[in-house]
């Protein structure tokens, strides 16, 4: 059955803001396996581990990360906008052992009220956003005083040469073969201009070995909305 969500906003949701079907589809697929060969399941457990309370996930694609929320998290929404994944993501939420909701909507205008969460989650998604500065605004909206963003992201190389290459790949074809992925993007300096206090983090690379693709630096750490009031 169902759950009631009583914290969204009261406001019409686009239910296909986003749509890339045949991205959805290949995503399915190798998201999957690089969550069983590549090891991204453990990185999953990792930045979802110790969270408890309301937590929002924005952009959950087909919920590879629901099986991973620890049993003290009491309720879990699920942001994700392309239609194909948000299904998968509603049968992936029917199994997981915490109560999970998925709903459409944006990450640039999320659809439930304000200081409604104890932490957020960021999952390989703010790569894709149209707007980074305006989706990290609503994260913080949505957080209460104090509260977590969780985030394992691609970002930027610390290399020049893979700089250089992820900014030519980003101004051509890789946004339009992966579903609007901007690999280029300083994850870290964004959330820190967004207001976020930043925590511990580390960055990794995926693969951890071989060539490195434009895709490959990412970073996982947690950021918190500061307890003051803005």
């Amino acid at each position: 059955m169902p759950r009631s969500v009583t914290h969204l906003r009261n406001t019409k949701i686009p239910r296909d803001a986003v749509h890339h079907p045949v991205f959805a589809r290949f995503y399915a697929r190798m998201s999957v396996t690089a969550d069983l060969k590549g090891g991204i399941a453990a990185h999953r457990e990792e930045l979802l581990s110790g969270l408890s309370g309301r937590v929002i996930e924005i952009g959950a694609g087909n919920g590879l990360n629901f099986a991973h929320y620890p049993g003290a998290v009491s309720e879990v929404v699920a942001i994700e906008p392309e239609r194909s994944l948000r299904q998968l993501a509603a049968g992936a939420g029917l199994r997981a052992e915490v109560p999970v909701d998925v709903v459409p909507g944006t990450a640039e205008a999320l659809p439930v009220k304000s200081e409604a969460f104890d932490a957020a989650v960021a999952s390989l998604v703010l790569c894709t956003v149209r707007d980074l500065p305006r989706a990290l605004g609503e994260i913080k909206r949505v957080l209460r005083p104090g509260g977590e963003l969780r985030f394992f992201e691609h970002t930027l190389a610390s290399g020049r040469a893979l700089a250089t290459a992820q900014r030519a790949v980003d101004r051509t074809v890789w946004p339009l073969l992966f579903g609007g992925c901007h690999t280029a993007r300083d994850t870290l300096a964004a959330i820190e201009a967004a207001g976020f206090e930043l925590g511990t983090y580390r960055r990794l690379r995926i693969p951890d070995r071989g060539v490195q693709l434009p895709s490959s630096p990412c970073v996982l750490g947690v950021a918190r909305r500061s307890m003051v009031v803005d």
